[in-house]
């Protein structure tokens, strides 16, 4: 309000003159803060009315009190509206917006990033944010009937899938999307992990065809950690070793159809 005041004692009572001050304002407000931190925000997820589409966004600011204030939570929301609507200049399309919130909250505020998933066949999108928009995801689940989509059972497979994304923060869908480098790497650390062992017992050298199929072995565990349908189930019972496909898989059985997860994506704040 002070703000105002001061821009309409400056244009001598002129409104719109005043308007125009207080959007450069905004300007000069956020090369201000250019070079200041902007690590606080919002992680946030929209669905669009009919389910078809739903995009994820993260929206950063430099303080706490910031990214929980109303007019903040507004602009965030204008983001997602417009990452769903398909706008891949997130930053342009909202340029005179952030510059408004700038000059209000006075602080740097940043567009981060923002991605849209559509249908690719029959089945659900779903989201879930985590802590007050810390961490979120958006996934896909498929299924070939109808009446799975009602079912509670697929429903509540489709929460647990968001929790376990959110919770586990797996890197990729399956093995099939690891790049290979990642695996060669992986495959040469646990090989020079295997001679290491072999030097300091003092034992004889094994050969590379077989130290090769060793650590070609131990690569499963990796892909046990960073594979979504291959990471521990997070809602296990104790004793409970069930991957995430095996519990897809058991639900699937149960309802008498195919159901797969088609992708996901997944935000840190921050990160």
């Amino acid at each position: 309000m002070m703000e105002c005041k001061k821009a309409l004692i400056k244009t001598d009572g002129d409104y719109d003159a005043a308007v125009k001050l207080l959007r450069e304002l905004g300007a000069a407000v956020s090369a201000k803060r250019a070079e200041k931190a902007a690590k606080e925000g919002l992680v946030f997820a929209k669905k669009c009315p009919c389910g078809s589409k739903i995009a994820i966004v993260e929206v950063n600011c430099e303080t706490d009190f910031v990214g929980n204030s109303a007019d903040f939570k507004a602009f965030v929301d204008k983001v997602a509206d417009a990452a769903l609507d398909g706008e891949t200049d997130l930053e342009g399309k909202l340029a005179e917006d952030k510059k408004a919130l700038i000059a209000k909250v006075g602080e740097k505020v940043e567009i981060r990033r923002g991605d849209k998933l559509e249908l690719s066949g029959p089945g659900v999108l779903a989201s879930y944010i985590h802590l007050g928009g810390k961490s979120g995801v958006i996934v896909e689940v498929g299924a070939e009937k109808p009446e799975t989509l009602e079912a509670p059972e697929f429903q509540q497979l489709v929460k647990d899938l968001t929790l376990q994304i959110v919770a586990s923060a797996p890197r990729w869908l399956d093995r099939t999307q690891v790049p290979a480098d990642v695996i060669e790497a992986e495959k040469e650390v646990n090989k020079k992990k295997l001679e290491n062992e072999q030097a300091e017992k003092g034992g004889k050298p094994k050969p590379p065809e077989i130290l090769e199929k060793i650590a070609m072995g131990q690569i499963g565990k990796f892909f046990g950690e960073n594979c979504l349908v291959e990471q521990a189930f997070v809602k296990n019972a104790p004793g409970v070793k069930d991957t995430v496909q095996k519990v897809v898989d058991g639900v699937a059985k149960k309802l008498g159809d195919k159901i797969v997860v088609r992708r996901y994506v997944r935000y840190q704040l921050g990160a």
